[in-house]
C-alpha cells in the first residue's frame, strides 16, 4: 500500500519535469539557441556522463564541508533554542537579535568573514553554521510550546523542577518541530556550502561553478545546479529517515489531521 502510494505521489512531478525537458529541448533545437547562452537538456546529460569523474572529487569536498557545517550550525541552533527558553526573559532579549541577524545578505557578510578569518576552513564553516542555525533555533523555539498544558499544569502539581518539566515534558514534545528545522537546515547547508567555497577553495561545486562561468560553460553550471539539488535532497532523505527512526509516536494534533 505504502508503495502503491509512494509511486502516485511521484509520478505527477516525474512527468512534468520530463516534459518540461521535452519542451527545452524542442526550444533550444527549433530557435537555435546558442549553448553557451542555454545548453540543451541532451548536451547537460552528456557533460554530465563525460565529466562525472571529475565532478566526484568536487562534491567530495562539498560534501565533507556541509557535513560538518551542518552538524556545527544544527548543534548551535539546538544549544542556542535551548538556553533561550531555560534562561528567563534570554528570549525577549535576544529573539529579535535573531530577527534582525537574517536580514543581512550571506553574499555580503561572506566578504568580512574572510578578512577576520582569512581563508581556511573557519569562514566556511561559520557561513554554513550562519544559514543552518536560523531555522532549528525559531523551530526547536515553536516545538517548546506546543508541551501539553495539562501535563505542564500535572507535572507543577507534583513539584516537578523547571529542568525535569524540560527534560521529560518540553524536550520530547519539541522533536517533531526540531526535525522539521533540520530538514530545512539540511537543504541550505548545500547552498552554503557553495557559497562558502566562493570565499577560496581548491575544490568544491562552488569552485567548479566558478571555473565553468569564466569559460562560459554553461553546460557545466547546470550540471553543479542539478548535483547541488540532488545533495539538497539526499540529505533531505537522511534526515527524514532518522526521524522516522528517532520519533515513534506522533502528537495527537498531528494524529488527528492525518485521520480527517
Amino acid at each position: 500500500m505504502k508503495k502503491r502510494q509512494l509511486a502516485a505521489s511521484l509520478w505527477p512531478p516525474l512527468a512534468a519535469l520530463a516534459l518540461l525537458a521535452i519542451l527545452w529541448q524542442l526550444a533550444v533545437s527549433l530557435f537555435g539557441i546558442a549553448s553557451w547562452i542555454l545548453p540543451s537538456p541532451g548536451r547537460i546529460a552528456q557533460e554530465a556522463v563525460s565529466g562525472f569523474t571529475r565532478m566526484q572529487e568536487h562534491a567530495g569536498s562539498t560534501i565533507r564541508l556541509t557535513l560538518l557545517g551542518f552538524s556545527v550550525g544544527s548543534c548551535t541552533g539546538i544549544a542556542v533554542a535551548c538556553l533561550l527558553h531555560v534562561i528567563p526573559g534570554a528570549k525577549r532579549a535576544l529573539y529579535p537579535l535573531l530577527i534582525v541577524s537574517q536580514n543581512i545578505p550571506m553574499i555580503a557578510l561572506a566578504p568580512l568573514l574572510m578578512i577576520w578569518f582569512g581563508f581556511g576552513l573557519l569562514p566556511k564553516v561559520i557561513v554554513i553554521t550562519l544559514v543552518c542555525f536560523f531555522p532549528v533555533v525559531i523551530a526547536t523555539l515553536d516545538g517548546f510550546l506546543q508541551a501539553d498544558p495539562v501535563m505542564r499544569s500535572y507535572m507543577n502539581m507534583i513539584g516537578a523542577t523547571r529542568i525535569q518539566i524540560f527534560r521529560k515534558l518540553e524536550w520530547p514534545g519539541a522533536l517533531p518541530s526540531l526535525f522539521s528545522g533540520l530538514k530545512i537546515s539540511g537543504t541550505y547547508s548545500v547552498m552554503g556550502a557553495v557559497i562558502a567555497e566562493w570565499l577560496g577553495s581548491e575544490k568544491g561545486i562552488g569552485v567548479y561553478m566558478l571555473l565553468a562561468r569564466s569559460s562560459f560553460r554553461t553546460d557545466r553550471v547546470f550540471v553543479a545546479i542539478v548535483w547541488i539539488v540532488a545533495l539538497s535532497l539526499v540529505l533531505f532523505g537522511l534526515i527524514l529517515l532518522l526521524e522516522r527512526l528517532l520519533i515513534r509516536w506522533k502528537p495527537a494534533s498531528a494524529a488527528n489531521k492525518e485521520r480527517e
